[in-house]
């Protein structure tokens, strides 16, 4: 497998300045989710060059790109292609400016805060080099671009669009996350490595009244402070000391003057677990205690409880994680380790879920070594390096290029080198 690796990533080099064009064009334009045409089409147009079979618009914008290569496994890498409506503030020559009009009418700033600018081109190098050195393995290559992760509907849009029939079954799915570590960094993590997310909108329903004759209303903010007090309860007395949940209510919003009792409060929630079990817990706790406060506060109707959005937890696979951590660890070297669990949030693992197939999922660095050292020297890590999501994330070009390449082959070739 090393040999393999070694020999298609001898191409690195020569496909660097193209990968880096590439990559800063596909920050300097960034596009949110399910509106990923350009970047769909880059993806598309590269693969078809390769010699890759393709199909375009699954699920709306995603791009499925097949390579067969003789009997073997087929190995299939995954790749998120949407940004987000962040105004850059990174300062850099090929930061976005980009702008675009939100579905309420309302411009809206647009960026690569995440690093999905990274996924792509990393994959799109994979694809360039594994086509570019055939004798080197055997089997069948997938490389699949997905829509919109950042709104969590992006897997399942392909699914239900005929993913699976649309790709052959991979024996095993890889992907990979670009986080504020120092560029060079790969980590591997098995079994929980991201958090499930639901965000949940719970309506109160109540009876307005003038301030002073409380007596004739029911009262939704009451109702909707005793809900937010009791909530407090889930984690704290619910959920075992060592089992890592988190419950956040982010937004109330009611009344529009001081002495008006409204009719209604709307709570807006998130929750973090890591395992179905304590999921499914938290989810029942939280509908249980909104219906008991509300039927204790005489509301004339029941709640409205609507799942905002929902992203399932990444539970890394034993087998595929332990062979790529290897195969890191025989490449990399220094460079490999294990990745702390993280409280952010995937919808990647529905694809593998729809094939029946394993899969595993890892970190790369993207921060400037140097500047990551500093900072930890200086204990200010938190305040100094610029986290996903913020206006001010930009990978460092390279090594961060070569690194997302190279674990991406090197992972693919763990099953398909010969």
């Amino acid at each position: 497998m090393t040999h393999s690796a070694r020999t298609v990533l001898a191409g690195l080099a020569t496909i660097r300045p193209e990968v880096e064009h590439l990559y800063r064009d596909l920050h300097r334009h960034p596009e949110l989710g399910l509106r990923e045409h350009r970047t769909a089409k880059k993806a598309a147009d590269a693969l078809r060059d390769f010699g890759y079979d393709v199909t375009e618009g699954v699920g709306g914008t995603g791009v499925i790109g097949v390579l067969g290569n003789g009997d073997g496994p087929v190995v299939m890498a995954r790749a998120d292609m949407d940004a987000l409506p962040v105004r850059e503030e990174t300062g850099l020559p090929y930061a976005s400016t980009v702008t675009v009009t939100g579905e309420e009418g309302v411009e809206q700033p647009v960026m690569h805060a995440c690093g999905h600018d990274v996924h792509v081109t990393s994959l799109i190098g994979c694809a360039r080099l594994m086509a570019g050195e055939r004798d080197a393995w055997r089997g069948t290559f997938v490389a699949l671009f997905q829509p919109s992760e950042e709104g969590g509907n992006g897997a399942r849009a392909m699914i239900d669009d005929g993913l699976t029939s649309k790709s052959p079954r991979p024996d095993v799915v890889l992907a990979q996350h670009v986080l504020p570590c120092p560029a060079g960094y790969v980590g591997t993590r098995t079994g929980s490595f991201l958090s499930a997310a639901d965000s949940l909108r719970i309506t109160v329903h109540g009876r307005g009244a003038h301030g002073s004759m409380p007596q004739a209303a029911v009262d939704p903010v009451v109702a909707a402070a005793m809900i937010v007090v009791r909530l407090q309860t889930v984690v704290s007395r619910e959920v075992a000391a060592a089992t890592p949940a988190v419950l956040t209510v982010g937004s109330i919003h009611a009344g529009s003057g001081p002495n008006v009792i409204p009719d209604r409060a709307v709570i807006e929630l998130n929750i973090r677990t890591y395992d179905d079990a304590t999921r499914t817990h938290v989810l029942e706790a939280i509908e249980r205690i909104v219906r008991a406060e509300c039927e204790a506060s005489r509301c004339p109707r029941p709640p409205e409880i609507e799942r905002i959005s929902s992203f399932p937890p990444t539970v890394n696979d034993e087998e595929p994680t332990r062979r790529v951590a290897d195969a890191f660890g025989a490449y990399f070297g220094d460079d490999a380790h294990t990745v702390e669990r993280q409280a952010a949030s995937e919808d990647m693992s529905e694809i593998p879920r729809a094939f029946g197939a394993p899969f595993t999922y890892w970190a790369i660095g993207g921060t400037d070594p140097r500047r990551y050292a500093e900072a930890a020297r200086n204990g200010t890590v938190s305040q100094d390096i610029p986290v996903n999501h913020s206006a001010a994330f930009a990978p460092v070009v390279q090594p961060t290029l070569n690194t997302g390449i190279s674990a991406l082959t090197v992972a693919a070739l763990a099953w398909l080198g010969r």
